[in-house]
């Protein structure tokens, strides 16, 4: 007798599009409270229980909708090229307009379901945090030797987060080259001066 095996309901990739992006436009329109299951599911045109069979708690679909897996990177040559990398890289993540009004209950959600906090942490920044070890292993910023790489992406997260979702600063490339000068000439010294060299 042929084993026979039994198929889950098909998912249906442009339902989970459409639920994703009226999660992004709904956040952006009405900000995070409003952005309710319902009002998700009447803007994508589905069912409640089409969404949570896919996620279990609207916190969990508004992570998925601001926050998708991140490509591969190229690679950065040396240790303050990877440092600007990562800066320039989370101020875009924050500064995306579904992200700034997400964050605020997403961090208070996050709280109070360690699991959400787990499946973030693991996608976005748990492999930064390794580059960062990698690059910090191999290369040493000048008295700073035991520099952590936790301490330094939430120093960069940090005020990543601040800026874009307290501050609501605009000028995202601005604020990227202030963070960049006050981290790695903090760090390694005063920039040079380009009338000596």
């Amino acid at each position: 007798m042929t084993a026979r095996h039994r198929l889950g309901p098909h998912r249906d990739p442009a339902v989970d599009e459409a639920v994703l992006e009226a999660a992004r436009a709904l956040l952006v329109e009405r900000g995070y409270a409003a952005a309710s299951i319902d009002a998700i599911a009447n803007r994508a045109g589905v069912s409640r229980p089409a969404i949570y069979r896919r996620w279990p708690s609207k916190a969990h679909l508004i992570a998925k909708a601001v926050f998708p897996k991140p490509g591969t990177a190229e690679p950065a040559p040396d240790l303050i090229s990877e440092i600007r990398k990562v800066i320039r890289g989370t101020i875009q993540l924050f500064g995306a307009p579904a992200a700034r009004e997400a964050m605020p209950g997403l961090m208070a959600d996050m709280r109070a379901d360690s699991s959400l906090y787990q499946k973030l942490s693991a996608r976005l920044d748990t492999p930064t945090r390794h580059e960062l070890d990698d690059y910090l292993q191999a290369e040493t910023l000048p008295g700073h030797p035991t520099l952590d790489p936790n301490t330094l992406l939430d120093a960069i997260a940090g005020a990543a987060l601040f800026a874009m979702c307290i501050r609501n600063i605009d000028d995202l490339d601005t604020f990227a080259e202030s963070l960049e000068n006050l981290l790695l000439y903090g760090l390694a010294g005063p920039p040079p001066d380009p009338e000596s060299t």
